[in-house]
């Protein structure tokens, strides 16, 4: 009854030519970005709402600038100084009418409040900080300082090659230090997650959960006046439903299809289809805390029990390649010459009895109920697997769980084994190294393998440490291979993003890192 109530719910606003709808798969977590961790959250606040000091560009594979305007790195790596573009304006809403321009106090507040505990602000996230905490930034910046009114200085206590790159993600975007203090001398400081305020592309306007989510353009943009008067995120957990609201104009952006939805979109006039190699693994993450999945052998058995490149036909429809480790084979620091576990159950049988399993054991597989681009059939994918461990002796119950409560969940590490996926923010290694392998990122959730491993922590560590490339890729091989033995994960997959269009749109791309900018698109009908 929900999706057949929508299209009435946006007919209005569709008859408007500058208004841009795109269909998404799944309510964001909330609008205060720092506390959370998943694609569709970022996707709906970060990408449309906010900025950042730097922004990525996957175009020029670089580095671009965005709030900061230009910046100097000192000769000994340890000392960031910003210079903020003039005259940035944070989004005016009936809720916040801003006295004043970005400043660099803007810039502080928003490190400030992940950094240090004694920060009003810092208590505030109810589910902490989760990047902010897996890339150690309470330990490796020393502080943030405000130089003058449109400069601020970052100092780190270590050299951190990763650390600019890392400015770029989602989760260091820039907040109104005004709009905040307004909220902590009101008490309501909820409606940072509720009532967003950034200086983003599109502002804020209401957001109805597992419905819609509506902005408006933002007309004082610094970048320039969006293409699009307005953006509607119909949430639409279906992606054949997606489709065919797509096809009957009720969207003209649909994000996550299914394999099947492209081939039917490639073959229909009114369509496009945008595609793009993606920066991403589909993994299951293999609880390390949980007996008897604690035991290496048992890893190494469950890897070499799986019918990977079955499963990637089957669930992917070949949109992707099979996952031989963490990264796609374009990274740069990619170690091709890591063999994969081969799909070998005698084998893994074997394992398990020298393991002290020789009859199998009980554990259980969590996934998410509606596809995404990682997991475009999550049913099918556990179902597979379930039968796969069974052919060795193990019994795995399968549990499908919401999705945002399934994030919450695994972050506090209750599950066995989980479907998941990781998408890198910015191209570079350690955007999977840190986060999903590091202790600091145990602490925080993020590390779904939940194993804290000092030799593997140390070349993670040792990799950020120099600048040099060559030097970098040595420390990366060692932690791959620390990765591969341990059996940390079971590497499923590397998909292609593929976005389905109208073809009245124009402006839009695809990209690597699922990442969303509408700010370009127009609505030619």
């Amino acid at each position: 009854m929900r999706f057949a109530a929508l299209p009435l719910l946006f007919a209005p606003l569709l008859a408007q030519a500058a208004t841009l709808s795109v269909c998404t798969e799944a309510s964001p977590d909330g609008f205060d970005v720092v506390q959370y961790n998943a694609l569709t959250t970022t996707n709906a606040s970060a990408d449309v709402l906010m900025n950042r000091l730097v922004e990525f560009d996957p175009t020029r594979g670089e580095l671009v600038p965005s709030l900061a305007e230009r910046w100097e790195v000192s000769s000994d790596g340890l000392t960031y100084t910003f210079t903020l573009r003039p005259d940035v304006k944070f989004h005016q809403t009936e809720y916040f009418k801003p006295s004043r321009s970005l400043n660099a106090d803007d810039v502080v507040f928003s490190f400030e409040r992940m950094l240090d505990p004694r920060h009003p602000w810092h208590s505030v996230a109810r589910s902490g900080y989760p990047h902010a905490q897996s890339m150690q930034w309470p330990d490796l910046i020393k502080s943030v300082e405000k130089v003058n009114g449109n400069q601020v200085r970052i100092t780190l206590n270590r050299r951190d090659a990763t650390f600019l790159p890392t400015l770029s993600m989602g989760f260091a975007s820039i907040y109104s230090a005004e709009y905040a203090d307004q909220l902590l001398k009101a008490g309501k400081t909820e409606q940072l997650n509720s009532k967003p305020i950034g200086t983003g592309p599109f502002v804020f306007k209401r957001f109805q959960k597992d419905a819609v989510v509506r902005y408006d353009a933002n007309a004082n943009y610094f970048a320039g006046k969006p293409n699009v008067d307005g953006l509607i995120y119909a949430i639409t957990p279906d992606a054949a439903v997606r489709l065919q609201r797509l096809k009957r104009g009720e969207c003209q952006i649909a994000l996550s299809p299914k394999p099947q939805d492209v081939t039917d979109a490639q073959q229909d006039d009114t369509l496009k289809v945008v595609q793009t190699p993606a920066f991403m693994t589909a993994f299951v993450g293999i609880n390390t805390e949980h007996p008897p999945l604690d035991n290496t052998k048992v890893r190494q058995a469950i890897n070499m029990a799986f019918d990977k490149k079955n499963y990637v036909k089957a669930v992917f429809e070949n949109s992707a390649v099979p996952a031989d480790g963490v990264y796609p084979p374009t990274t740069w620091g990619y170690a091709k010459d890591i063999a994969a576990y081969p799909y070998d159950p005698e084998k893994a049988k074997a394992l398990l009895a020298e393991a002290g399993f020789k009859d199998g054991f009980s554990t259980t597989i969590w996934t998410r109920p509606s596809g995404s681009l990682l997991n475009p059939n999550p049913s099918l994918g556990a179902q597979m697997l379930q039968a796969d461990l069974a052919k060795i002796g193990v019994k795995a119950d399968v549990r499908v769980i919401e999705w945002g409560e399934l994030i919450r969940r695994a972050k506090a590490g209750e599950h066995d084994l989980l479907f998941m996926g990781w998408a890198g923010d910015n191209g570079d290694p350690d955007n999977y190294l840190t986060p999903q392998f590091a202790c600091a990122s145990v602490k925080s959730g993020l590390n779904f393998a939940r194993f804290c491993d000092e030799t593997l922590d140390a070349a993670i560590r040792d990799g950020k440490a120099v600048a040099d490339q060559a030097a970098r890729i040595k420390h990366y091989h060692t932690a791959q291979q620390i990765i591969h033995d341990q059996a940390l994960w079971l590497p499923l997959a590397h998909p292609t993003v593929s976005v389905l269009t109208r073809q009245g749109v124009e402006g839009y791309q695809a990209n690597p890192f699922g990442r969303q900018d509408f700010s370009k698109v127009s609505v030619n009908r």
